[in-house]
This record gives structure tokens, C-alpha cells and sequence, in this order.
């Protein structure tokens, strides 16, 4: 149990409230143990009235890993507030981040952690879903359990709505980063849990089955994260701020405040001590 915060869930097995916690001041390494101990044990967690600077935001999250700045071609500034990225979507640039995913899979190694911070919301809408996808494995019965062992899915960032983003140069960026193969279901680089790792927006297809029986079974797959009973929502206001578990969990920002606006500030982590991740 925590002793310089408390936990209030949000889920039942993912999301918790950290209380008590003025992420203002720096984080010292009991205080990072504590949070990195409730991040593995809820993969998201949620904190109100963090009214942080950039730079204070850009201190606390490069205690985590490596900050990159998590873009299709990602980039890692040597000052860590050039990697704290603002974005702002409105009537002009409407969200692409409306379907459910896990940020980079189609990296040999995706990111490990985001800390999304609102800086201003709509009045209404503009909620991010998460799903709880160890316990979207566990859910599975148990034949559809051993049908996955061994089995690896591609993933391929060309497939959603990057390539309609990348248009003008999809050629090249294809070339320059080709799709990779993952586990289906992989074990968690610092907890160990056997964890689903496919999403709709970059897995592609399954190897090693044919395609109309691989495709339905990658379906009924990427369908465990619409199960409530695996999901937290997190309504946003100026100063929230969520921080995830990005191999943990699949994510979904609801693009129901269009043509409103909406702007928040990301810092995307690398790990420091996994290059990729490994089947169960």
C-alpha cells in the first residue's frame, strides 16, 4: 500500500485516482516508487489539479525513461521540455485518436508510458477510454487461450489514419518504417503478465492462418477492449492529468466535442531497459 498517497479506483481492474500528490514539487524516488508500484497494478493513473508548467511536466516524466516526441518518425530532444508536445484539435484539425489502440506497436519496441495532460476542454465530450488487456487475455476462454500460443500478428502503422495523414509521402515513409511481427499475446516487460497485444488501429493481420479464419479471429481480439467490464473513462478538466501503461492497456479519445476544442500537452517515455517485447 501506498504511504505518500491514497488510491481511489476508477475500474475494477484498471484506473485509480492518486490523492495527496502536488506533482508541482519534484519526485523523489520513494514517491516515483510508490506511483511506479500503482501504475503496474492499475496500468493508468489519473490526477486532478495539476496546473503544471512545461517544464515541470517535462521534469516529472523524464524520471520515467527516455521522453521522445512520439510521432510516426519519433524524435528524442536532448532538453526534455522540447519533448513535451502540445496539440490542439478544433473545427480546423478534427481528432484521428477515435478508435481503440496502443500508441507505437508498429516500433519493434513501442513506448512504455504517456503522461497526457488538459490544458483546455470542450464542455462536453472529448473522454479517453482505457482497457485493461491482461485482463482481456484472462477473459478469453481458455481454447482461445491455447489457439494463441505462439502466434504473432503484424502490425502496421500504414493501415489507420496515418496514411491519410503521411499521404503526401507514403511511399517513403512505408519504406523507411516496414511493418513488424509481435507476439499475440506477450509477457509484460516489468510485471510479467500474459497480455493481449493486438489493436485495430495497426495490427494488420495474423501469421501463420488463413486469411478469412485469421481475420475473424483477430476480430474477436481487438473486440475484448468494447467490454465495459475491462474499461475506465476518464472525464477530463484544465490540469488533469493521466498518466498510462501503454503495453498494458489499449486507449480510445472520444471524438464527440467536434467542431470544439480541445488542448492537452503529451510526453511519450521509452523504456530504458526493453528493445522489444517477447510472447508468453
Amino acid at each position: 500500500m501506498p504511504t505518500r498517497f491514497s488510491l481511489v479506483p476508477q475500474g475494477a481492474t484498471i484506473g485509480a485516482l492518486v490523492e495527496g500528490v502536488d506533482l508541482r514539487r519534484p519526485c523523489d524516488d520513494e514517491l516515483q516508487d510508490e506511483l511506479a508500484g500503482a501504475l503496474r497494478e492499475w496500468k493508468v493513473l489519473f490526477f486532478r489539479d495539476q496546473h503544471l508548467t512545461v517544464e515541470e511536466h517535462a521534469a516529472f516524466a523524464a524520471r520515467w525513461g527516455q521522453l521522445t516526441d512520439d510521432t510516426l518518425v519519433a524524435s528524442s530532444a536532448p532538453d526534455p521540455v522540447d519533448n513535451v508536445v502540445v496539440f490542439t484539435r478544433d473545427a480546423t484539425t478534427a481528432g484521428l485518436e477515435n478508435e481503440w489502440h496502443s500508441d507505437g506497436t508498429f516500433r519493434p519496441m513501442p513506448t512504455m508510458g504517456t503522461i497526457l495532460r488538459a490544458i483546455e476542454v470542450p464542455e462536453v465530450g472529448g473522454d479517453t477510454l482505457f482497457a485493461d488487456m491482461a485482463a482481456a487475455y484472462d477473459n478469453l476462454p481458455p481454447a482461445v487461450q491455447a489457439r494463441l500460443v505462439g502466434l504473432t500478428a503484424i502490425h502496421d502503422w500504414s493501415i489507420g489514419a496515418y496514411a491519410g495523414k503521411y499521404g503526401d509521402a507514403l511511399a517513403e515513409l512505408q519504406a523507411a518504417h516496414p511493418p513488424v511481427e509481435h507476439p499475440v499475446v506477450i509477457r509484460h516487460p516489468e510485471t510479467g503478465r500474459p497480455t493481449l497485444f493486438v489493436n485495430r488501429l495497426f495490427t494488420k493481420e495474423l501469421r501463420g492462418l488463413p486469411a478469412a479464419e485469421g481475420a475473424a479471429l483477430l476480430a474477436d481480439l481487438c473486440a475484448m477492449a468494447d467490454l465495459p467490464e475491462l474499461q475506465v473513462r476518464f472525464r477530463w478538466a484544465p490540469g488533469s492529468i493521466a498518466m498510462w501503461d501503454n503495453v498494458a492497456c489499449n486507449h480510445y479519445g472520444a471524438n464527440d466535442y467536434f467542431p470544439n476544442r480541445r488542448v492537452m500537452a503529451r510526453t511519450t517515455v521509452f523504456s530504458l531497459t526493453h528493445d522489444r517485447v517477447v510472447g508468453t
